[in-house]
């Protein structure tokens, strides 16, 4: 295993995000999956210079982006998407893409669930199909009952990719599995060779240590399973608007480089822009938790 991370948490620079998880340890990244964002050369230039190396991407399913959506345009246009992100961790030498089906914040269905499966299979496996031809491995990711209704456990994240290929994986989240699996220990082992990815943040998803999971435990259970990818820093802290606040000096007040679509997905998570300050600590924190598990 070694320690990765997202950085879709904060609109900054690629090369600030670099310099500042070098220097806490971290070997790979899990890139934005905005395509427009990156000139893959610049970047592969950018990742070698610091020395990290891209492990994947997520798919940001904010706006339109649905595989699972009833209009057929918007099927398709989200499914060029995801070959899109697909092409970008080609290019970027990463080896994964992190799946998110449907539409973040999205939390009622719009069709029955056999019409439903029925998209959402087909353009899953449109999408694995140029995965293949690219050299990407692909992980449908399970997120909890209050971004998404579609998928929320390990198991139908299976399910689906069970009706993709032998070959489709899962990602799990720490954060999303300790609110919605009936068994923590038990989804981790009915992955097992299935697990492509593992996200971290503790269970209210500020950085892993700051919470109640037992990491040591959770990464014992990884190992058990055979998991040996990275683990993937994405914490998402929630601001706290009252009195009670432990970090008042969390929220960068004048954002910039940051469109209106972006603000909108960390504000439905819960969060807000966060200052350099506070999302460093939070970048430091993880590493000072799992890296000693994991070495």
């Amino acid at each position: 295993m070694h320690l990765s991370t997202h950085n879709w948490m904060r609109a900054e620079p690629l090369e600030t995000t670099l310099k500042r998880i070098k220097k806490f340890g971290y070997e790979s990244i899990e890139i934005s999956g905005e395509p427009e964002q990156y000139k893959t050369k610049e970047t592969r230039a950018l990742l070698k210079e610091h020395g990290i190396r891209c492990w994947g991407a997520v798919t940001l399913m904010l706006g339109e982006r649905n595989l699972a959506a009833k209009d057929q345009g918007q099927r398709e246009r989200s499914v060029q998407y995801v070959k899109d992100v697909l092409t970008m961790v080609s290019e970027l030498d990463g080896e994964i893409i992190t799946l998110v089906p449907a539409t973040v914040g999205k939390v009622v269905p719009d069709a029955t669930e056999e019409e439903e499966w029925k998209w959402v299979v087909d353009a899953t496996r449109e999408c694995f199909t140029h995965a293949k031809k690219v050299g990407v491995r692909v992980a449908v990711e399970p997120l909890n009952r209050f971004e998404t209704y579609l998928f929320n456990r390990g198991e139908q994240a299976l399910a689906l990719a069970d009706a993709v290929s032998p070959e489709c994986g899962v990602c799990l989240d720490a954060y999303h599995i300790h609110m919605e699996e009936f068994d923590v220990k038990e989804a981790i082992q009915k992955a097992g060779k299935r697990l492509f990815d593992f996200h971290v943040a503790d269970n209210n998803r500020f950085a892993a240590g700051l919470g109640t999971i037992n990491w040591k435990q959770l990464v014992g259970w990884l190992r058990e399973a055979g998991y040996d990818g990275a683990l993937t820093n994405e914490f998402v802290a929630p601001v706290d608007r009252t009195p009670a606040n432990r970090y008042p000096d969390m929220v960068e007040r004048n954002p910039v480089d940051i469109s209106p679509e972006q603000l909108k997905f960390i504000q439905d998570h819960g969060s807000s822009v966060l200052t350099e300050k506070f999302y460093t600590d939070q970048m430091r924190i993880t590493a000072e938790t799992l890296l000693p598990l994991i070495k």
